[in-house]
């Protein structure tokens, strides 16, 4: 399980000249990856099969590399980019605004690729993800300790049920349970009519053991009008949590079904930036708040974002978008720096795929999984793998 250590450097070579000369950024290359997934995964717009991420390899002028991932959902449906949209801006765009760059100066470059261009929060997740992981290889220290310092070594774990098939997701979540990986779980809603999405909600509730926890995610997928509707229902059948039940753009309707409800309503994406986090939080659209990479655009805005909602008062979800180890080791670190992450996190994307993406995969025990140790992101890559899914055009 353990990553290869680095040895760290000498104090001389540890001096901050040294350093910036060391991480300046040599080379950064970017290649779409489209990996298979164990059964198709539904949201309410779309059904991936293959799972596509942007896969970043940056390389330092002391010879170090990193690694990071951007994950989408069957292309620009989930939000706008693609992966030929991240792979088309980081190699016209961000890469160019990067090169030469300290990769330790994280927060510059952030402002750096702020200024590249808008947005594609995915695509600079990915880069700042290889910086810290390249970072972190450098100095032989973790990628927690980058950021502040692990509070958490291990989070509870959830597990995305997504086919539409109540007896598939039934056998898969009792699947789960046995291995000991996930006891908790979510079920995506809003692809199709309520009261067919419900009936596999009440057909799961029935099955698994009594007390189970069970999140309903809509992906935006209801009117305000539905959730109104089907709100009995949700309280009926037991549900912890409801995901984006309304369209991202209607804060103001997400406030008023937060207010009429008694169960917690999260906002998902809704929710990019920090100026979107603070106008959620003081509108009061959820008591909940899913934090992603892809979504804010690297480690340190995430930070930006979950400092809002505590501020506010409002709980925090390590929330995922099906990435590999990579990603979503990366998501464990920041997340372990965390004062608190109230809900745990999904973060089932290695498990789901039929291959993940690295030599040693993330750890799932006890219901828990856990924060990988070593240098940067504390996983390796497996190249023959890289290649394997890589696209060929």
């Amino acid at each position: 399980m353990n990553s290869p250590r680095i040895a760290a450097p000498d104090p001389a070579a540890a001096a901050p000249g040294d350093l910036m000369q060391a991480t300046a950024l040599r080379r950064i290359n970017a290649r779409i990856i489209e990996a298979p997934t164990r059964r198709k995964h539904k949201l309410s717009n779309t059904s991936v099969a293959h799972q596509g991420y942007i896969f970043v390899e940056v390389e330092l002028e002391n010879g170090v590399t990193g690694h990071g991932e951007g994950s989408t959902l069957g292309g620009p449906r989930w939000a706008e980019e693609s992966t030929e949209a991240m792979k088309a801006n980081i190699d016209a765009y961000l890469a160019p605004a990067l090169l030469g760059h300290p990769a330790c100066n994280l927060e510059q470059a952030a402002t750096l690729m702020a200024r590249a261009c808008k947005r594609n929060y995915a695509a600079k997740s990915a880069i700042d993800m290889a910086l810290l992981d390249a970072t972190g290889k450098t100095l032989g220290l973790p990628a927690h300790v980058l950021l502040g310092g692990a509070r958490a070594t291990s989070f509870s774990a959830i597990w995305a049920l997504a086919s539409g098939d109540a007896g598939q997701e039934v056998e898969e979540a009792k699947g789960m349970i046995e291995k000991g990986w996930f006891n908790r779980f979510k079920i995506k809603l809003g692809f199709a009519d309520p009261a067919t999405d419900l009936n596999r909600l009440a057909a799961l509730q029935k099955a698994l053991p009594a007390g189970t926890d069970i999140i309903a995610d809509v992906n935006q997928g209801w009117s305000e009008g539905d959730f109104i509707r089907y709100l009995p229902r949700l309280v009926d059948l037991g549900v912890s949590l409801v995901e984006q039940p309304l369209p991202a753009d209607q804060m103001a309707g997400m406030a008023r079904a937060a207010d009429r409800s008694p169960i917690p309503i999260m906002m998902d994406e809704g929710v990019f930036t920090p100026a979107e986090a603070f106008d959620g939080c003081t509108r009061a659209a959820g008591s909940v708040l899913s934090l992603k990479l892809c979504k804010h655009g690297g480690v340190h805005a995430l930070k930006q974002v979950a400092g809002i909602a505590n501020a506010a008062g409002v709980q925090l979800y390590g929330g995922c978008l099906l990435e590999s180890s990579i990603g979503a080791a990366a998501h464990l670190q920041v997340f372990a720096t965390l004062p608190k992450l109230h809900w745990g996190t999904e973060h089932f994307g290695p498990k789901i795929l039929i291959e993940d993406l690295v030599t040693d995969g993330l750890r799932y025990e006890d219901y828990r999984v856990h924060l990988p140790e070593g240098p940067g992101l504390g996983i390796t890559p497996d190249p023959e793998r890289i290649e394997r899914y890589a696209r060929k055009d």
